[in-house]
């Protein structure tokens, strides 16, 4: 499995793995209805017992590892992402549940962040796939999959049901492979040293 302690590190950018000492700044980070508007869950920072449940969902479940995305230039809690369906024997996982606050989109965070969690999956871990998923509505997260160099396999119709509203989505798919990995890392490296 995935050493759970780990820290991914950048010059721009700290991955922590989630810890209850993290909650009050990621929930500050989170709390924005812009962040939830296109994805499948509601904004599970607008009161305190949906935020205890957010935190026990992100660090309890065994195929799941949580991090606190830490920018380095400023030294706040920018948001959070996870690794998640861990498959150990088919060597491949997801990369999902990333939230940024709104003042980091478009900046360092997200490609560092991308880069370190892409960079442990195949060079430490092995990884055969890495997936990545966003609600087919969720234009700006899909183009965030596309500029990082993840290949679109296609969209799902009719995937799954949102809960609390009964929305049906669709929802679309895209994927980096091992074969893969040089070209991404060297487009993601290239962008990291880059105007971000």
């Amino acid at each position: 499995m995935i050493d759970r302690d780990i820290i991914l590190e950048s010059d721009g950018v700290r991955l922590e793995p989630l810890q209850a000492h993290h909650v009050p700044a990621v929930a500050r980070a989170g709390n924005d209805p812009a962040l939830w508007e296109f994805t499948f869950g509601a904004n599970p920072f607008t009161n305190d017992a949906d935020t205890m449940r957010w935190l026990h969902d992100a660090t309890r479940a065994q195929d799941v590892l949580a991090f606190a995305i830490v920018d380095k230039r400023s030294g706040e809690i920018a948001g959070s992402t996870r690794y998640l369906d861990i498959q150990p024997a088919h060597r491949k996982l997801e990369i999902g549940y990333t939230f940024l606050a709104r003042r980091h989109w478009r900046t360092h965070v997200n490609t560092e962040s991308k880069y370190l969690l892409l960079r442990y999956a195949f060079e430490v871990w092995g990884a055969n796939r890495v997936q990545l998923k966003g609600e087919a509505i969720n234009s700006r997260s899909r183009a965030a999959m596309e500029r990082i160099g993840a290949v679109y396999e296609g969209t799902l119709r009719n995937f799954r049901v949102q809960p609390g509203s009964g929305a049906v989505r669709d929802t679309s798919f895209y994927s980096v492979i091992a074969s893969e990995w040089p070209s991404v890392k060297l487009k993601l490296s290239g962008r990291s040293r880059g105007s971000l």
